[in-house]
């Protein structure tokens, strides 16, 4: 039977899972406590990739505490070889007498062994407890495991009369520092930032996280990376002095046919990686560039690009969350739109589900998911 207590203590190890939010790339965000006769022993979270997993983190406080003692996890504790040893066979060898697991780990190399692994040593395990809300916290990484895709977010920041610059290409800065500030934790969130090489020509932006504008960031552990930042540029148009190529960690997505192109070799004699890439009449076909996304690695990758590919990505219904950035500003009927979306009846409407909203700063940040 579950208590009342038991969800108090998967709800902190969901809370210490968090910490891990900008830096566990490309691992999951795990939580683990350790808890006997009522009380927390050990608690840990996962923090880095190639370090201590969060079971090993909480056991590593309680010593022979942990005998008998009730083990409550965001994540089924792993049960292979990796760069860290087996979970499972952590909490075995600490004596835990019972595990709850949130949810069961989508990672063939894991789906259900660790639990398996638990049971034939003895301990009692319960799954499932607080499922959805521990699922919140690595929504790429179960999707990547499901169906070799990343988790899609689709940023964008606009007028309220739903434009994202002047005519004449101006956009800084549409948005306060406020909400400037929450988009550098949301990079920072990423495993990868996407954007079209036409926003690269007309902003030369980026895309780095700057964490000196990221501001405070509570408990969470400080992101030691920077996210991969990815073009779609079908003729890697691509220039060799473009901000965006500053200090690496770039894929350039283009035609098969433009990799064999003088600007391409250019791009790769900087150290700039190049795939080839299908596309459309319309722009890259994201649905084979999501795969090869995924089969990089990526867990969670952000849109922050243009009309064209934003429409793209919203017509063939790829968008997992649209994070709508709105300014209580109008730029006139001129200005540019958020998504190029050729719709001519209302019975085309694309329409959402606002899954969040609220204040930042003076503008208004909306969480949106398909209707």
């Amino acid at each position: 039977m579950i208590s009342d207590r038991d969800r108090a203590m998967m709800a902190r190890a969901i809370q210490l899972a968090w910490r891990g939010r900008y830096s566990t790339h490309p691992n999951p965000r795990v939580g683990c406590v350790i808890a006997k006769a009522g009380r927390i022993v050990g608690e840990g979270w996962h923090e880095r990739a190639g370090e201590a997993h969060a079971e090993v983190r909480a056991l590593s406080r309680p010593g022979q505490d942990a005998r008998g003692a009730t083990a409550y996890v965001t994540l089924e504790p792993c049960s292979h070889y990796g760069r860290t040893p087996p979970c499972a066979r952590a909490l075995i060898e600490a004596g835990v007498a019972h595990v709850f697991a949130a949810t069961k780990d989508p990672n063939p190399s894991v789906s259900g062994r660790g639990l398996d692994m638990l049971r034939d040593a003895g301990i009692a395990v319960t799954e499932g407890l607080m499922a959805e809300e521990a699922a919140r916290l690595n929504p790429g990484f179960m999707k990547r495991m499901r169906t070799g895709r990343p988790w899609v977010r689709l940023k964008m920041a606009a007028s309220l009369d739903g434009r994202t610059a002047m005519a004449s290409g101006e956009s800084q800065w549409i948005t306060g520092p406020e909400a400037r500030r929450d988009v550098q934790r949301l990079r920072a969130m990423s495993d990868a930032i996407l954007t079209g090489v036409g926003t690269v020509l007309a902003d030369d932006p980026s895309l780095t996280v700057r964490r000196d504008e990221m501001g405070d960031i509570g408990d969470a552990t400080d992101p030691s990376r920077q996210p991969l930042r990815v073009i779609a540029d079908r003729d890697a148009r691509t220039p060799a002095s473009a901000r965006i190529l500053r200090g690496g960690n770039v894929r350039v997505f283009c035609a098969s046919s433009a990799l064999a192109t003088s600007s391409a070799q250019d791009l790769a004699a900087l150290g700039i990686s190049l795939n080839g890439v299908a596309w459309k009449d319309n722009g890259v076909d994201v649905a084979e560039l999501l795969d090869a996304l995924g089969e990089l690695g990526i867990n969670e990758l952000l849109v922050e690009a243009g009309p064209t590919l934003a429409g793209t990505f919203i017509r063939e219904n790829l968008v997992d969350e649209l994070w709508l950035y709105q300014a209580p500003v109008f730029l006139g009927s001129s200005g540019r739109p958020t998504a190029h979306l050729p719709l001519d009846t209302m019975a085309d409407k694309v329409q959402w589900k606002v899954r969040d909203r609220r204040q930042v700063g003076e503008d208004q940040r909306l969480i949106l998911v398909r209707h």
